[in-house]
């Protein structure tokens, strides 16, 4: 959430910053709903002001023996109305806290401006592959291998599910524990195995409550949701905790299966991997000082990317638009794959720095030596990679005429020594 005093002292910064994200907010609504209530609020205050002056004046004049009568009844009318106004404060202070949590984060000023279509490529590392004949999409490939199982998944659980079976298994779980040693081993990360299932709470904390509520799986009687990624888990170890500054930054690593309904998106990417309810992720948390949050973010785009330069794997680096950019973020990287079989670039990678977003909502914080003020860290996430795509890019740029695949060489170590998958 952003700072109420932003808010307050520069209107003009969060209503252009809703403009550029194109993002539907009657921001004039709640600043007069935060004026009514602060006048409440201040009403009330003196009220109880009032309140307690009266209170002393009838000790004073039971004191002094005389009749606080007339004292006695003001005190009940000025109650009665404290009373009053107290519920009418209690009802605007509801609205408030539920609009404040609908303001999104405020665009970093290096974006450009627009929807989708103002997305900048920034980058693009290896080439395209060729090929001496027409290449298979994933689907043909992976069913003539039988390394998955579309039907059975469908039947089992339903449209958009996937059954990965034999060597298609082996290789989801080589890419998951090559990420995790990677990440962990090399780049300084912390590994966390999280529970899959949050509370609403920990949803609020990182953005994706309230707008995001209808593509996520939940369980209402328990106050409960399936994860849509490990950046809820992870980022909610923290929640309500002062950190030690000489700790910063903190960085957590975790593979964990990630859930999502994908409400309107019904219609695209229905056969496949591309678009599934139940995906495979290792994911990158980091808890940063302020000034470190932008260098931290060039960071951990690059230990994104490491994964992609050591699978040899062909890929662009997008800049996101003001009006495509997450709710919660303040800057994001997409990282995106070509799959030459369904001709397609394919996100694998979101890396976001969330400023002090995420960190506001939870209450995360951390003593400043110098000021020895309390802060609020800034929040950083990305993913390191996203399953099941990045196995769609596999299948696709290392097929061979025969339809085998040929292992990535730096896959083959947790995968039997496998060089060559084939019939």
């Amino acid at each position: 959430m952003l700072d109420i005093k932003l808010i307050r002292q520069n209107p003009d910064l969060v209503r252009a910053a809703i403009k550029k994200r194109n993002y539907r907010f009657d921001f004039e609504a709640f600043l007069e709903l935060d004026q009514k209530r602060r006048s409440l609020q201040q009403a009330t205050e003196e009220l109880s002001a009032k309140q307690n002056l009266i209170d002393k004046e009838i000790q004073g004049l039971l004191k002094a023996k005389q009749d606080p009568k007339a004292k006695i009844e003001e005190s009940r009318a000025i109650k009665k109305e404290a009373i009053s106004l107290q519920a009418q404060f209690s009802e605007l202070d509801k609205q408030f806290k539920s609009q404040a949590d609908r303001i999104p984060n405020i665009p970093h000023s290096s974006l450009p401006v627009g929807g989708p279509q103002a997305n900048e490529i920034i980058k693009e590392v290896g080439q395209k592959p060729r090929f001496s004949f027409k290449p298979l999409d994933h689907i043909a490939l992976a069913e003539n291998l039988d390394l998955i199982d579309f039907k059975r998944a469908a039947k089992v659980s339903g449209s958009n599910f996937v059954i990965f079976k034999g060597l298609g298994a082996r290789l989801e779980r080589a890419l998951i524990d090559f990420m995790i040693d990677l990440h962990a081993g090399k780049h300084g990360y912390s590994e966390i195995i999280p529970p899959k299932l949050v509370n609403r709470a920990s949803m609020r904390a990182t953005g994706q409550l309230p707008n995001l509520e209808e593509d996520m799986y939940s369980f209402p009687e328990d106050n409960l949701f399936l994860i849509p990624t490990a950046e809820v888990p992870l980022t909610n170890l923290h929640r309500d905790e002062i950190l030690d500054e000489k700790d910063l930054p903190v960085k957590y690593v975790a593979y964990t299966p990630c859930f999502r309904r994908e409400a309107g998106s019904y219609g695209k990417d229905t056969r496949g991997l591309v678009r599934v309810h139940e995906f495979d992720k290792v994911e990158l948390v980091k808890f940063v000082k302020p000034e470190n949050s932008y260098p931290e973010l060039e960071v951990l785009l690059l230990e994104a990317c490491k994964i992609l330069d050591l699978l040899k794997l062909s890929y662009r680096i997008n800049l996101l638009a003001t009006g495509d950019i997450s709710f919660a973020a303040a800057k994001c990287y997409d990282i995106e794959l070509y799959t030459p079989g369904i001709d397609k670039w394919l996100e694998v990678s979101s890396c976001s720095n969330f400023e002090d977003f995420q960190a506001r909502r939870g209450n995360i914080r951390y003593r400043d030596k110098k000021t020895a003020k309390l802060e609020f860290v800034h929040t950083l996430n990305g993913s390191g990679l996203a399953l099941p795509r990045l196995v769609v890019a596999i299948l696709e740029n290392y097929q061979q005429k025969d339809g085998s695949i040929v292992v990535p060489k730096v896959l083959r170590s947790y995968y039997g020594r496998r060089k060559r998958i084939q019939k």
